[in-house]
């Protein structure tokens, strides 16, 4: 009993009856404020970061509580970083409810507060990973963890968050491994060791599948960051890896590496693997991805001639262009990351395209040629509107390339980026429909045949915003997909409607891009194009099919997700300007 309690016992009068009552009430309201119950808001000035304070409920101690702004700091639909225990907060209002987050992407760390809030989702600035606000669960990729949230609650016009100490220590949420049931019969096997691989088996793991689930890959690596090997030649397999060799053991899914599957008979569901042996599976997800185009010229076979698809070739093209000459065959995303990668490195480096300027095919000749002046600023050379039609060599590494003009290149080394072929020549003829660039035509929920999905680069798929049938080449694209043809096959019948999201950077530049735009009549530039600060409307009667940004990150972030809630503007309304698509996406 409370020393308040037994004063109040002592007292023989009607004074004791109210002390007695007065100390009850203390009791009680003590006890509801240490339960965690809301108090009526009243105003106090905002302390300059949050101050971490003490409870006597059990435990604690694991846990910090601070007062991180002032309920008038945020209007509905904007967030903005502050601090717990010294630790960046992600807080977000929207619809007059406070959330508390992470302040770092799951996906490389960027931080969340440049990016778009839209709708109850955050989406990244920097690759385009989506994050529910009130879970932290991933709504859109590219991205292999969750993040955290925090509990917030309003006191005295403050907004109060209140966190576990070890959930501030790291951005990231991982699932928590699930195992295998040896009693259930059923398999899942999934074709490819890519991003849209790993996704699909953790997803099938994620959402209680307790059957086998085996991922074949022909490369000899677990799943890894395939985009960084022509941004980051240097990268290493080991250091890129999307999970670690532990996370399959642990969620008891069996990765068979370097095996290449010879043929896929969806009829018998039966596989023919390059060791000879068979497998059987209920359902299997195609993610083999695809196969780097080669140039049907000769001298295609000789040495030092490299396509950047694997770490080690990568590695390869960085550890032998240190003042030599460079030929890179192909203008486009992957040929002109690999040229600013190495420019500084070389000798020389000369790139050789089909089209008039580079991208032109992607990103129109205006924003194309703005691109090309800023590579020929930093030393590489053009030769458009151009194929080869040889690679010489002598004692069987190439010495030069020859144009279909006649034009001669010295080359010591030779990248060539022409794209990629849908890796399906071993599907088993005439039993999907196959279209004629060996993409696998699927519906909307990414179905081929009866236990047959395709996703990512093999996949030809009716796009839900245009109707148009697309393939799109995007590391998060084969996530998505991934996880949509995961959980129809566990019966959740979902119809892939994720927003195509694409990056690069070049000398410092960032390029982002949002929808897809099969064709266009018009492109609406808002800024300088010239001076590479601008957004860009690829428009189509009266629709706007895709946004691209150069140094707009944010904006292009919010064009994803004004997609995703169906409120991009009209092509009649970005042609007037003024448009503030962050704005726009935090008010809808």
């Amino acid at each position: 009993m409370s020393d308040i309690f037994k004063g109040s016992l002592q007292l023989g009068s009607i004074e004791s009856v109210l002390a007695i009552v007065a100390a009850v009430i203390a009791i009680v309201v003590i006890s509801k404020l240490f339960k965690g119950t809301p108090p009526k808001p009243a105003d106090s000035s905002a302390p300059s970061k949050s101050q971490p304070s003490s409870s006597t409920e059990q435990g604690s101690e694991d846990f910090v509580e601070g007062t991180v702004a002032r309920t008038s700091d945020l209007a509905d639909g904007e967030m903005k970083e502050v601090t717990l225990a010294d630790t960046p907060v992600l807080l977000v209002k929207e619809k007059g409810n406070f959330y508390a987050l992470s302040a770092k992407c799951g996906h490389q760390a960027a931080p969340l507060k440049n990016g778009a809030l839209c709708n109850g989702r955050v989406r990244c600035p920097l690759h385009g990973a989506c994050f529910n606000v009130k879970t932290g669960d991933i709504e859109d990729y590219p991205c292999v963890d969750a993040i955290q949230t925090y509990k917030v609650t309003v006191k005295d016009g403050g907004v109060v968050v209140r966190a576990h100490k070890d959930a501030l220590k790291t951005h990231r949420r991982t699932p928590q491994p699930h195992k295998r049931d040896p009693t259930v019969k059923e398999t899942i096997v999934i074709i490819g060791g890519g991003p849209g691989g790993y996704t699909g088996a953790e997803t099938l793991r994620n959402e209680g599948f307790k059957g086998r689930v085996v991922l074949i890959s022909k490369e000899p690596y677990l799943p890894y960051d395939r985009t960084k090997l022509s941004k980051q030649m240097t990268s290493k397999a080991d250091q890129i890896l999307l999970r670690p060799k532990s996370f399959f053991e642990q969620n008891d899914i069996e990765t068979l590496l370097g095996t290449e599957v010879k043929e896929l008979d969806p009829t018998t569901k039966q596989l023919s693997l390059s060791d000879g042996t068979t497998l059987a599976y209920d359902h299997v997800i195609i993610a083999s991805g695809g196969d780097p185009r080669t140039l049907p010229v000769p001298g295609m076979n000789l040495a030092n001639i490299y396509q950047v698809r694997v770490p080690d070739e990568a590695n390869a093209i960085i550890n032998s262009v240190e003042g030599k000459n460079v030929v890179i065959v192909g203008t486009s995303f992957i040929g002109m990351e690999a040229a600013a990668c190495i420019a500084k490195k070389v000798k020389s480096v000369v790139a050789i395209g089909m089209e008039k300027v580079p991208f032109e095919r992607v990103l129109g000749f205006k924003i194309g040629s703005a691109l090309q002046k800023l590579h020929e600023k930093n030393g590489v050379q053009f030769r458009l509107e151009r194929v080869v039609k040889e690679f010489k060599g002598e004692n069987g590494k190439v010495t030069a390339v020859v144009l279909d003009n006649g034009d001669t290149l010295e080359a010591d080394v030779c990248i060539v980026g022409a794209g990629i072929v849908p890796s399906t020549k071993y599907i088993k003829a005439g039993t999907l429909n196959i279209a004629r660039d060996n993409s696998i035509v699927v519906n909307n929920r990414l179905k081929a045949f009866d236990g047959v999905y395709a996703i990512g680069d093999v996949a030809r798929y009716p796009y839900w915003i245009t109707g148009e049938s697309v393939r799109v080449e995007h590391y998060g694209m084969a996530q998505a997909h991934a996880k949509t043809a995961a959980l129809n096959i566990l019966g959740k019948d979902l119809e892939i409607r994720n927003v195509p999201f694409f990056w690069t950077t070049m000398y410092g530049k960032s390029v982002r891009y949002a929808g897809h735009a099969l064709s266009y009549d018009d492109l609406v530039i808002d800024g300088n194009v010239e001076e590479l600060n601008f957004i860009g409307y690829f428009v189509k009667g009266d629709l706007v099919v895709a946004v691209v940004g150069v140094n707009k990150d944010s904006a292009v972030a919010a064009a994803a997700e004004l997609y995703n809630a169906g409120r991009m503007p009209s092509a009649s309304r970005v042609k007037e300007g003024g448009l503030d698509l962050v704005k726009l996406a935090g008010s809808v």
